[in-house]
């Protein structure tokens, strides 16, 4: 068997595949966040070859400050509960498991969606983006998100939900606090990588708390920001380890202010460098994505042991058949 389509155990849980289906923004939920028959569609079509382990859902904010874009899943309050079961509902009938993906966007948030100022850890342009927060947050406003990121995991639960996962990259909230270019702050919540991943930490047992010891939580960290200042390598593997000790299940790697990309980087895994060097300093299972396109790149990835998981999003986004294809060719 190859190692792509062979299970894993993560935590109670029996991923069927390594392969996963990393999050992507489809902007089919309806005005108010609730998914329509559009989005639910979308999901059952690609999970229907029954290859892929893991689905998590594209991001869901969880608080309406925190809204990214138009047509944004959401988890903000307890409206979107049924709408959310059709969902998983459509997802587990493929015999997938699914995880939802908790978000904040912080200073990226779209403001024409709402009537609140954005808020961030500090007043500093974001980059590669023309926006910023309005507002610094306050230690009202951090309780205020660690409760939402909270109720949020277990409204996911609630909804039929395996598992959840903390959004902490592509330069929205989380990865705010995390990087040094968007983290000015003078408080317990900037300066050092401690301080930087303070939040983190907050939110990570908060979310325990409310999901209870046995459902997984995973993290997604945009672990190097690729620009001048920005987070590191040294920053990343700190941090992992720290997340790990909080009690998170699963590390999911990506990339910081640069979003899922790296500058003049095309080549499959290309986060591969990034997610080694986690991958020996934890237990727990790294996904890598980035660029992966072939069922040989993602076993060759496996079998050099850049990672427990092989996230392909565009080519399953591309090609709902990808899967099963990749499992014939690997057979």
């Amino acid at each position: 068997m190859s190692k792509l389509f062979s299970p894993l155990q993560i935590k109670e849980l029996t991923l069927s595949s390594r392969l996963v289906m990393p999050p992507m923004a489809t902007g089919k939920s309806n005005e108010d966040g609730t998914p329509t028959e559009a989005l639910i569609d979308y999901y059952e079509d690609k999970t229907k070859n029954e290859k892929i382990g893991l689905v998590i859902t594209e991001h869901a904010y969880v608080a309406k400050e925190g809204i990214a874009s138009k047509g944004q899943l959401s988890l903000a309050d307890d409206s979107v509960i049924e709408g959310l079961k059709k969902l998983t509902t459509a997802i587990h009938n493929n015999h997938t498991t699914v995880f939802a993906q908790l978000s904040h966007a912080g200073g990226a948030a779209e403001a024409s969606l709402f009537n609140l100022p954005s808020i961030g850890p500090s007043l500093t342009p974001l980059p590669r983006r023309k926006n910023m927060a309005q507002k610094e947050m306050d230690e009202e406003d951090i309780q205020r998100i660690i409760k939402a990121f909270s109720e949020s995991a277990k409204r996911a639960i609630e909804a039929g939900y395996d598992g959840v996962e903390i959004h902490s990259a592509h330069g929205y909230l989380l990865n705010q606090f995390y990087s040094p270019l968007s983290n000015k702050r003078l408080d317990t919540y900037g300066g050092t990588l401690d301080n930087r991943i303070r939040l983190h930490l907050e939110i990570i047992k908060a979310v325990r708390n409310a999901v209870g010891d046995n459902v997984p939580i995973a993290l997604r960290l945009g672990a190097c920001d690729y620009m001048d200042g920005g987070s590191s390598l040294e920053d990343a593997i700190s941090a992992a380890k720290k997340f790990e000790e909080a009690g998170i299940d699963l590390l999911d790697i990506s990339g910081g202010h640069n979003g899922y990309m790296i500058p003049g980087h095309t080549e499959e895994g290309y986060f591969s460098p990034v997610t080694k060097e986690i991958k020996q300093a934890v237990q727990i299972p790294v996904i890598l994505t980035g660029g992966i396109v072939t069922a040989a790149g993602a076993e060759k990835l496996l079998e050099e042991n850049a990672a427990d998981l092989i996230g392909a999003g565009r080519i399953i986004l591309k090609d709902s058949s990808w899967p099963i294809k990749a499992f014939e060719t690997l057979r």
